[in-house]
């Protein structure tokens, strides 16, 4: 009877402990996946804020190209292009941070805005430009030298500050952006305990206006805590210097260029979700995250 006794309340005890155990997961899995959520949400905050200000910043520079020009047709389809960036940033504002599909769309519209605008910044210059030539043919046959030079030096004015807002309109995009890590085979893996390099891969788009020449690509890993892979190096990001993981130096000839960088992993890290922000020229130009178990 008392080895019975016994043998029960062993089983009891081993349950007690297996429905402890089960409890203690349950609640670190949950505290895990908040903090996953709180993270996302904050990406999520970030990048709807920054589209806020690219949506307001285009809606400036259409209003300023209208008092750049003479042309009522031309003008009268900038101040169309500048109410629908207004419109689309109220959408934006309107528009949940969650509402993933919504963000997608106004994202693929803010960069056909940015397109438009580029291509209206182009016209405007090579019609001053045209203008300039006929003006000038035409004061050639005046002998009101003074006023030709007057109205050579207000063209002048008028290109520098058309100069001005191509570089504005000027921004590197970096899409197709990708991150995860490899182990000591150079595999894809998931687990956080086997990665021994990140790999992230990028394509810089096709851009015209954009100077080519070097380029500087900074790439910023950041971890599960907020806290950056770094090796001590920093950039200049509005008025400020940022922490970077990685350094490339590119050649852009102004088309479309592939960009593949690493990160040795030589720390211990944590599992959950990893950020990836890319900057160049001063802008942040793109990003993504990944996660680890």
């Amino acid at each position: 009877m008392k080895a019975k006794n016994i043998v029960i309340i062993t089983v009891l005890f081993a349950l007690c402990a297996i429905i402890a155990y089960l409890a203690y997961r349950t609640i670190k899995i949950e505290e895990n996946n908040e903090q996953q959520m709180k993270e996302l949400q904050a990406l999520a905050e970030m990048d709807k804020l920054e589209m806020e200000n690219q949506y307001e910043e285009f809606a400036r520079q259409y209003q300023e190209l209208q008092t750049q020009i003479n042309n009522d047709s031309l003008i009268a389809q900038l101040e169309k292009e500048q109410k629908r960036a207004e419109a689309l940033l109220q959408e934006l504002k309107r528009t949940k941070e969650n509402d993933a599909a919504e963000i997608m769309r106004l994202k693929k519209e803010l960069a056909t805005l940015r397109e438009i605008l580029r291509q209206y910044v182009i016209q405007i210059d090579s019609l001053n430009h045209l203008n300039q030539q006929l003006n000038m043919e035409n004061q050639s046959l005046r002998t009101e030298n003074a006023q030709a030079q007057e109205h050579i030096s207000s063209l002048t004015t008028e290109k520098e500050s058309l100069t001005e807002k191509v570089a504005i309109a000027s921004k590197l995009d970096a899409t197709g952006v990708s991150a995860f890590g490899k182990n000591k085979k150079g595999k894809a893996t998931k687990k956080i305990k086997d990665v021994k390099r990140f790999q992230i891969g990028f394509t810089i788009s096709r851009n015209v206006t954009v100077q080519t020449g070097m380029k500087s690509v900074y790439v910023r890993i950041m971890t599960p805590t907020n806290d950056v892979l770094t090796q001590g190096g920093t950039f200049p990001y509005e008025n400020r210097n940022l922490e970077y993981s990685i350094r490339k130096d590119i050649e852009y000839t102004g088309e479309e260029q592939a960009v593949t960088v690493y990160w040795d992993v030589a720390q211990t890290l944590l599992a959950g979700t990893y950020r990836v922000d890319i900057f160049a020229d001063g802008h942040r130009i793109g990003g993504t995250t990944f996660s680890f178990e």
